[in-house]
């Protein structure tokens, strides 16, 4: 009975641990380096865009066209702050940085849209995972007024 007991639970050790090992491996950060070199890395790519503090770029997840204010695509980060804190900075620092605020929801998925000059930006955010970052972000980034064309009706 007691071998029984004890084999359950190193099955159940083993399982966690493989579990943990797959969630944490690969977390793909674009830019490796000092802090320093990471944030001039992510400033290169993504332009004057205010990033919370130790927000780090996922390169497996994102795709970032062209670099500097003018790139576009997904950018997916992942963030050491609570969810509510990353949405307050983004709602706080995104307008001192010359961005107008669109709409704002604040929800399990928060989104907020912003527009500066020909840009539009979308942010969302939420929680990350159980043994990761506390949240992840994603910033969409596209022309304001791209010239959108809808498929044809069959």
């Amino acid at each position: 009975m007691k071998v029984t007991v004890m084999r359950k639970f190193l099955i159940s050790c083993l399982f966690t641990s493989m579990l943990i090992a797959c969630a944490s491996s690969g977390s793909g950060d674009i830019a490796t380096g000092t802090p320093d070199e990471i944030n001039q890395t992510q400033a290169e790519l993504l332009g004057g865009l205010p990033l919370p503090n130790g927000a780090r770029i996922i390169g497996a997840d994102s795709l970032i066209i062209g670099r500097g204010d003018s790139w576009v695509g997904r950018v997916v980060l992942s963030g050491l702050q609570t969810p509510t804190d990353i949405y307050a900075f983004f709602q706080s620092e995104f307008p001192k940085a010359g961005w107008t605020t669109i709409s704002a929801v604040k929800a399990k998925w928060s989104i907020l849209v912003f527009t500066k000059g020909d840009r539009t930006v979308l942010v969302e955010v939420a929680d990350g995972s159980l043994t990761g970052p506390k949240a992840q972000i994603i910033i969409t980034s596209s022309p304001k007024n791209a010239n959108v064309v809808a498929p044809p009706k069959k």
